[in-house]
């Protein structure tokens, strides 16, 4: 290896951000190109009684309007949800459709009933204001808890009571006997209140249909633009993969939020081909507010069973999670595979329950943002320890070292089989937790709140442990809790005859700068400068099939497939020099860029190597000529990294 690991450079990226040329999908425009606009509801729920859209039709500049009518008469539905979780009974969960303009009712702020296309986003907006359309205003539901009782109003016909599926996770008999032999019981109840995403860089959306080729190319703002192609190729078009090219630019912001494939993308796509004339939306900061998939949602009754010497013996918890009006990607996995697993957190706590009902609600679709599942985990259970040590009159520090999980590194120690599915690689997490106390001079913190206190100022100390599952991938796993896809990722390197290197990953960069740390990577592997190495995402018709970036999964999964690559690079271009070299490859060892003859003087560079691949004249026999390889990687487990955090906050009350 070289020494760019672990350096401070600059950012490759940040050349073209900081002059203002980056190219994301607003910047892009085609030949004789239309805008769209939708046209939303302003009501949570309400029957559809009529749209009229005769006046928007006759409008100047206007090329069409579109409704919820044409395009289920043309067989088109919307996106789908990625993954299966199934009622505690075996039933099939519901899955109610989620059509791209609404047909017979409307079920959130900002369902779209209309899509205007116009010469110009100035007249597709005056001529979304002249779509008259009539409501018949119906009761909303909002509340997660209260969706799923009787009597509560019903959202879809075909989802009894609002639930679409019930699930649980844990050994519930052991639970319920550790809290029937409890000293103490802890209990809470709270709101994982909703959150609205809203990146720097709203959706947007550029589509075109060629009639020549009979080929669709969809600029978008996509965290995944080959799960894009996937869903709207396979599901919601009906087209061969290879007649759809997703092309995810530079893309301002996602955590999670741009995940997802919208219904606005596959609107403007079908319109596209409709019209015969490229097609561009981008969302405004008011429509993103109601259309971006929402995050959180959950109401939750949690209890922590203790015995009389403080231990931890027991957790339980009942959820209630919105998933919006209609099913997203992934929403389903948050409440579920991303935050059931995670129940038991940092502690030795031999039972643990946790039950899921999840609910469609009269609100924006949920999906994955800014940790998705794993920090509503956290705050359950710290909630529920800080609160229990206060309860019992134990040290909140004192409680935690004394119920974590012991230390293990995952070689010596075997890794830590949780209760709920998940078996963590290693941890120490008192070591974390103590370093914190230290660095923080908790002992003195300590004797300065009472002093606060008693000088009549509210000051207090808080604290936080955490523990996350990153890497999202291992498909085995996510397979056996409901996933519909894998989630491994992929690399192609690609050596030029003149040792220049194009490197093509399944992750997707938007903010994580790929481009650098990528490019370091693999010119520390290679032994050639940063400048040497070109990375390409984003483009379904060039890069090799990933599962994109999000669950901070690039570097642990795409860079584990870089370096896949990077090892059949360097195995073939050993042979290759020991052909050279007139000795055999277990006698070469790599080092500052050239295959060197172990004990000699004697080396060839990496170059050189390259050329010689391209340019096999003097070859090994039976050696295929190029040096170009691709990689996928699909771990066995996740990572789990964990910490510590203390905070003080003091008020004066005058």
């Amino acid at each position: 290896m070289g020494d760019l690991i672990g350096k401070s450079v600059k950012r490759v990226e940040d050349n073209r951000f900081l002059k203002g040329e980056g190219k994301y999908t607003d910047d892009f425009n085609m030949p004789n190109q239309t805008f769209a606009v939708y046209v939303r509801s302003p009501h949570a729920h309400a029957n559809l009684v009529s749209v009229d859209i005769s006046a928007a039709k006759a409008m100047d500049g206007v090329i069409n309007v579109f409704t919820g009518k044409d395009i289920k008469d043309a067989g088109i539905v919307g996106s789908i949800c990625g993954w299966q979780v199934d009622f505690k009974n075996g039933d099939t969960m519901k899955e109610p459709g989620h059509p791209i303009l609404a047909v017979d009712k409307v079920r959130h702020v900002g369902d779209a009933v209309a899509l205007v296309i116009a010469e110009d986003i100035g007249k597709a907006k005056d001529a979304a204001g002249a779509v008259e359309v009539n409501y018949k205003v119906l009761d909303a539901i909002v509340d997660p808890k209260a969706a799923a009782q009787d009597g509560a109003p019903q959202v879809h016909d075909d989802v009894p009571n609002n639930t679409i599926f019930d699930w649980e996770l844990g050994n519930k008999d052991e639970t319920d006997a550790a809290f029937e032999n409890a000293h103490h019981i802890t209990e809470l109840s709270y709101h994982n209140q909703k959150l609205v995403p809203n990146a720097i860089e709203p959706r947007a959306a550029l589509a075109y249909f060629d009639s020549n080729d009979e080929k669709y190319t969809l600029y978008t703002t996509s965290q995944n633009p080959h799960l894009a192609r996937l869903i709207i190729a396979a599901f919601v078009l009906s087209i061969p993969e290879h007649k759809l090219r997703v092309i995810a630019p530079d893309v301002g912001g996602g955590f999670g939020s741009k995940i997802n494939t919208y219904n606005d993308e596959c609107g403007v796509l079908w319109a596209s081909k409709q019209i015969g004339r490229p097609v561009k939306w981008t969302a405004d900061r008011t429509e993103a507010f109601f259309t971006d998939c929402h995050g959180r949602d959950h109401v939750t009754d949690a209890k922590l069973a203790l015995d009389a010497d403080g231990n931890i013996t027991g957790l339980r918890t009942k959820t209630y999670a919105s998933l919006g009006a209609y099913l997203s990607n992934f929403s389903t996995c948050i409440p579920t595979y991303l935050h059931g697993t995670l129940m038991q957190g940092l502690y030795t706590t031999p039972a643990v329950h946790v039950d899921v009902t999840a609910v469609v609600t009269n609100t924006v679709p949920v999906d994955a943002l800014r940790g998705a599942g794993r920090p509503e985990a956290s705050y359950c259970v710290e909630r529920l320890v800080e609160t229990a040590a206060r309860e019992i009159g134990m040290d909140p520090a004192e409680f935690r070292l004394k119920n974590f999980i012991p230390p293990f590194d995952g070689v010596k120690q075997p890794g830590y089989q949780t209760q709920v599915a998940l078996q963590y690689d290693s941890g120490n997490y008192e070591g974390a937790l103590k370093k914190a106390l230290k660095n923080a001079n908790y002992e003195k913190l300590k004797k300065e709140r009472s002093a606060a206190r008693a000088d009549g100022k509210l000051m207090g100390i808080g604290f936080s442990t955490y523990i996350e599952a990153c890497g999202i991938a291992p498909s085995a796993v996510v397979g056996s809790l409901g996933a519909r896809v894998g989630l491994y990722d992929a690399a192609s390197i690609r050596v030029h005859p003149t040792g220049k290197v194009t490197m093509y990953v399944g992750a997707h960069s938007h903010g994580q700068g790929h481009e650098t740390t990528f490019a370091q990577i693999v010119a520390d592997s290679f032994g050639i400068g940063m400048d040497d190495v070109n990375v390409i995402h984003g483009d379904t018709e060039n890069v090799p099939f990933g599962m994109g970036t999000y669950g901070s999964r690039s570097l642990a999964v795409c860079g584990s497939a870089i370096m896949k690559s990077v090892d059949k690079v360097k195995e073939k271009g050993a042979r290759i020099a020991a052909h050279k070299l007139e000795c055999s490859p277990e006698d070469l060892e790599f080092a500052n860029g050239s295959w060197n003859v172990k004990g000699t003087e004697k080396s060839v560079g990496f170059g050189d190597v390259a050329l010689t691949a391209y340019v096999p004249h003097d070859y090994p026999e039976n050696e295929e000529p190029g040096l170009d390889f691709a990689s996928f990687y699909d771990p066995v487990n996740f990572v789990y990294p964990f910490g510590a955090h203390i905070c003080v906050v003091e008020v004066d009350k005058e």
